[in-house]
């Protein structure tokens, strides 16, 4: 499921994603990315103006976060967005567009040292 080493979410088989593991997979990533069931439950709340009890119930796989519930989470939660995309089997687009943002950012870093290293030649 879950490296400890970082957010990668393996599904165990392809085609259709079932809902336990819908509800295993969007606990697991809020888990990991806010901790404990309290401290993920007030966060998560917080965040889609949801109650405590149904945050708690996400949690703890009883449910899933339904269609407006589940954006909401997405945005806020980077875990929750790659796990959402490796369910619909799109988690390579994404990498590849956080690798080419890096790649840019790392280019603008590197420009502006240049600038600030390079000799005048005046």
């Amino acid at each position: 499921m879950f490296h400890k080493k970082g957010s990668l979410f393996h599904r165990e088989c392809k085609g259709l994603v079932s809902a336990s593991e819908y509800r295993k997979a969007i606990s697991s990533a809020l888990s990991q990315e806010l901790g404990g069931a309290g401290r993920a439950a007030k966060e998560t709340a917080r965040w889609t103006g949801k109650s405590e009890r149904t945050a708690k119930n996400w949690m703890s796989e009883t449910y899933g976060p339904t269609g407006e519930n589940l954006i909401e989470l997405m945005r806020h939660s980077d875990t929750v967005l790659d796990v959402v995309l490796v369910l619909a089997g799109r988690h390579e687009e994404r990498l590849a567009r956080r690798f080419t943002f890096a790649r840019d950012e790392v280019a603008e870093v590197l420009r502006g040292l240049d600038s600030i290293c390079r000799p005048d030649d005046g």
